[in-house]
């Protein structure tokens, strides 16, 4: 049985992320995503760590390895309150199925909605607002807790993700964790398939890729697997990441 994420009040080695970081890169570059996974939730230079899940199309897989190697890992999950009533389902029945014992469900506070998007139509004029509003900021919130949090980002998505390591720096205080970074979308179907997880409802209902309601269409057949994201607009990412603690407004072109 895999024993407990341990939660460590100190980190020894390095004090320094940036070293931190290319010292767990250079110990790990070898390994397969699983080993990745199991070794980070373990390992004293990466500190506390959480999984943020969207449980959409792919979430799956990080969720089931987690399960597997410590299934008491704090599980993030942004509710927008805009998501589709399936990801909602999905994040309950995922959850009793694979059995995860700390999942989160993160929500922006009701007074900056009541402030900033009182008749919940902030998405229609200013996608960008919308998504730091109810995404990102709270979001942000959630992980200051944390040394370093689990993403499902992989080489394959963006030209700009092409040296993608497993281990990356984001803030002064905090990592990012790529246990998928080398992955195509072949290894996620036959990693689903051989472990019979349960797909998003959406999934075969044309939604590859799987965000709030308002702004999420069925894609076409040949389409980009993302084209159902803000469909008509140049918007293909959040828009707004933290760096050092702060937003900064990123383009399609430089996104992480």
């Amino acid at each position: 049985m895999a024993r407990p994420v341990m939660q460590h009040e100190t980190i020894p080695g390095p004090t320094d992320i940036g070293a931190r970081v290319a010292a767990l890169n250079a110990r790990y570059k070898h390994h397969a995503a699983f080993t990745v996974m199991e070794k980070a939730l373990r390992d004293p230079d990466v500190g506390n760590v959480a999984l943020v899940s969207s449980f959409g199309a792919e979430s799956v897989v990080l969720l089931h390895m987690v399960s597997v190697i410590a299934p008491g890992t704090p599980v993030l999950f942004v509710d927008t309150l805009m998501l589709f009533q399936e990801t909602l389902d999905y994040q309950r029945d995922v959850s009793a199925k694979l059995g995860l014992t700390d999942v989160r469900t993160i929500t922006a506070e009701q007074a900056a909605l009541d402030l900033e998007d009182p008749d919940g139509t902030l998405n229609l004029f200013n996608t960008d607002a919308c998504c730091s509003l109810r995404k990102t900021v709270p979001l942000e919130k959630a992980l200051s807790g944390f040394d370093a949090w689990i993403t499902g980002r992989k080489r394959f998505q963006a030209s700009t993700r092409a040296a993608l390591d497993f281990f990356e720096v984001e803030t002064p205080t905090r990592m990012k964790i790529n246990p998928l970074a080398h992955w195509g979308r072949e290894d996620l179907e036959e990693y689903m398939v051989e472990n019979r997880l349960p797909r998003h409802p959406l999934v075969a209902k044309g939604y590859p890729s799987i965000g709030c309601a308002p702004c999420t269409s069925p894609v076409k057949p040949g389409e980009d697997p993302r084209a159902g994201r803000w469909r008509g607009q140049q918007k293909t990412e959040c828009g707004i990441h933290f760096i050092g603690g702060k937003p900064v407004r990123v383009n399609k072109e430089t996104a992480a």
